[in-house]
């Protein structure tokens, strides 16, 4: 008896039980100028930043640039509506750049012969979704742009990473 006591105790107590919230999180898929998904990102809020994972299957082998821009829109074929890189704190680009980087700043994606590419990184600060002054999924949202060459991490504004060739307006999940 007093097993059955304990045991509806503990069954009563789970379902009482909350369960844990998850990290607010957003995707995208990024497009190339045709519309074709040649990528698609995940991002999710993590301890001291934003989480980024993309996944490119369809571009040719090489190295490319890859940024935040501060406009949730992608207009083929230019991707221009997406705006400059997402900058709330006012800095330089540059991930090599002594005076700090823009948060929008990601390191670059290498893409092997096979078309694949996959990239891991942090935004240190940035926050995904709430309030402060470093949120992403601001009013105007957000979108992560492939480039056609590699950041060279310090030419301000952009790195030298070419023409915008990918966009994805990042969304919350």
């Amino acid at each position: 008896m007093r097993n059955l006591v304990i045991g509806s105790l503990l069954l009563g107590l789970g379902a009482c039980a909350t369960p844990a919230e998850r990290p607010p999180g957003a995707t995208a898929g990024i497009t190339d100028p045709s519309g074709r998904v040649v990528a698609r990102a995940s991002l999710r809020q993590a301890p001291g930043g934003i989480a980024v994972h993309v996944e490119a299957g369809g571009l040719p082998a090489g190295t490319y640039g890859v940024h935040l821009h501060a406009v949730g829109r992608c207009e083929p074929p230019a991707f221009a509506s997406a705006g400059g890189h997402w900058n709330p704190t006012g800095r330089q680009h540059g991930r090599d750049n002594p005076a700090g980087a823009h948060l929008g700043d990601l390191p670059n994606l290498v893409v092997g012969g096979d078309g694949r590419g996959v990239s891991d990184f942090t935004v240190a600060g940035g926050m995904l979704a709430g309030g402060g002054a470093n949120v992403l999924l601001d009013a105007d949202g957000a979108a992560l742009v492939i480039h056609a060459q590699a950041d060279d991490y310090r030419t301000d504004p952009s790195g030298n990473s070419g023409a915008r060739i990918a966009c994805g307006t990042i969304a919350p999940a």
